[in-house]
């Protein structure tokens, strides 16, 4: 572990249970992702900009953890106003190019929603450890506690492909096996980690039924998961800033059910 991921794992956010993380994030989006406006959208971003200090993240650790969403989020706007519906006035209109009014306020609506979707999922999830999560869900929100444990096992192996991968690579090089033909190489790697996969795969399942995770009994956990009253206020300004995007929204008049008739 780095020093960035220990000191991230120590602040304020890194004590709150996973699922009212998750929960949090899902209050958020939920009402952005049935509505396509600049409005709701910008509310809820800047409400979020203002409570990310108490997020316990450095400005450091900040940047590094969401510039995929910084990248992201204006590129998908410039797609849209490239080719996004086109409505009102038309100031460019080359080929499959048209951008409009119409296309301009739609990429400005995209940017804000992507960015206040994604934004407070990278920070609230930045500290989240797989098994606090599984014991979160399994405790927590009741789930079956095979399908938990065996997400679990097979997210804890998704570290080990980029270590199969420079192991298959460094021993088809060895046989001169490697030199050309990029493409063919990359199927005959993907297709050896396929099996490499399941064979692992096939060997952890044995070995976690041989060890009673399938047993059908109540389990018991190691860890107590807790959802307290952190957990409770932070699903509580999750809504409330659905609450507030919303509310704002409609009585400006620019609520935009996606999802409605026509």
């Amino acid at each position: 572990m780095t020093l960035l991921d220990s000191r991230a794992r120590t602040g304020v956010i890194a004590r709150i249970n996973p699922v009212a993380k998750l929960g949090a994030s899902a209050l958020i989006a939920l009402p952005l992702i049935f509505t396509l406006d600049v409005v709701s959208a910008a509310v809820a971003l800047v409400l979020e900009l203002l409570l990310l200090p108490f997020a316990g993240l450095g400005w450091r650790e900040f940047w590094l953890r969401t510039w995929p969403v910084w990248l992201a989020a204006p590129l998908t706007a410039l797609t849209i106003a490239l080719y996004g519906e086109a409505s009102g006035t038309v100031y460019v209109d080359w080929f499959l190019v048209r951008i409009s009014e119409g296309s301009l306020e739609l990429a400005l609506a995209t940017l804000l929603r992507v960015l206040a979707i994604a934004l407070p999922s990278v920070v609230l999830f930045v500290t989240v450890d797989p098994t606090d999560l599984a014991d979160g869900l399994a405790q927590v929100l009741h789930l079956p506690a095979r399908f938990v444990l065996g997400a679990l096992a097979g997210l804890r192996m998704v570290g080990l492909f980029l270590d199969d991968w420079r192991a298959l690579e460094l021993a088809r090089r060895a046989r001169g096996v490697a030199d050309r033909g990029r493409i063919r190489r990359f199927l005959g790697m993907a297709f050896a980690l396929l099996v490499l996969s399941i064979r692992r795969g096939s060997k952890l399942a044995t070995a976690m039924e041989a060890r009673g995770f399938g047993a059908p009994v109540r389990r018991t956990w190691a860890r107590v998961s807790r959802f307290g009253w952190r957990e409770w206020t932070l699903m509580a300004i999750g809504a409330a800033i659905s609450a507030a995007a919303v509310c704002a929204a409609v009585v400006v008049g620019t609520w935009n059910f996606i999802l409605g008739p026509g």
